[in-house]
């Protein structure tokens, strides 16, 4: 999993303010100048826009966890080449965690009543049946236990997606999903986001599939700028 998520890891470090949106709780993005052109912010996000800047740019699907000292810890360490292989499984599960939970947080829910054990009653929620996960082979299996940590019966459909070595453009070699994935909703899992064609081929492939995009939440750890989707929620840690 470790071999997966180094090649394709960010080099370059990216910051963030803590500005929250009212309804997304979504963090203000500020990339890493490579020049003082860059204090324009006419291309990329700055620590001078507003909230309703960064949802222009990137998109209103777009979730971004709260940036903290664990997190940032967690990135420290997976990002050390002295780390030990223990040492960075054992991180990255962590954050492959994070994501998980504020994606079952996008999942639709309807409110239950239940007796606790000294009689009263408790007024709460259940997620509504019909959801699964589908992961990106390889590196998206690595979210895979993260998942089932937190729903223990979920369905994992799996889609294996490479480039083609003439025409450098992505092709489906596999593809396996639950029969009735059209009436469900998908946590789609890819942890490193590039240029996102990966991640475009598979929403295709789910869509041929009767899916509906905005059925679609995908988990991921890492992205470019460009890289973000514009019409999927997506799921972020801030680095």
């Amino acid at each position: 999993m470790e071999t997966d998520l180094i090649e394709k890891m960010p080099c370059h470090n990216q910051q963030l303010n803590n500005s929250e949106s009212p309804e997304h709780a979504a963090k203000h993005v500020r990339f890493a100048r490579s020049s003082p052109a860059a204090d324009t912010c006419q291309d990329e996000p700055c620590e001078h826009q507003t909230t309703s800047d960064i949802q222009r740019l990137i998109g209103p699907q777009l979730k971004l966890l709260p940036l903290n000292d664990q997190i940032r810890e967690l990135q420290t360490i997976i990002r050390d080449k002295t780390t030990s292989r223990g040492d960075f499984v054992f991180c990255a599960d962590r954050l492959i965690r994070l994501v998980v939970e504020e994606g079952l947080n996008q999942l639709p829910y309807s409110e239950c009543t239940v007796t606790t054990p000294t009689g009263h009653k408790y007024e709460g929620v259940k997620f509504e049946k019909g959801n699964c996960g589908v992961s990106i082979m390889r590196s998206g299996e690595a979210m895979e236990q993260g998942l089932r940590d937190c729903c223990r019966s979920i369905r994992i459909g799996k889609i294996l997606i490479q480039s083609d070595e003439e025409t450098q453009k992505a092709k489906v070699y596999y593809a396996k999903f639950p029969p009735d994935i059209s009436r469900r909703k998908v946590l789609l899992m890819y942890p490193i986001l590039s240029t996102g064609n990966t991640v475009i081929e598979a929403v295709r492939v789910l869509n041929e599939h009767g899916l509906q995009a905005k059925h679609i939440i995908l988990l991921s750890l890492f992205s470019t700028p460009h890289g973000k989707s514009e019409h999927l929620i997506c799921i972020l840690i801030h680095e």
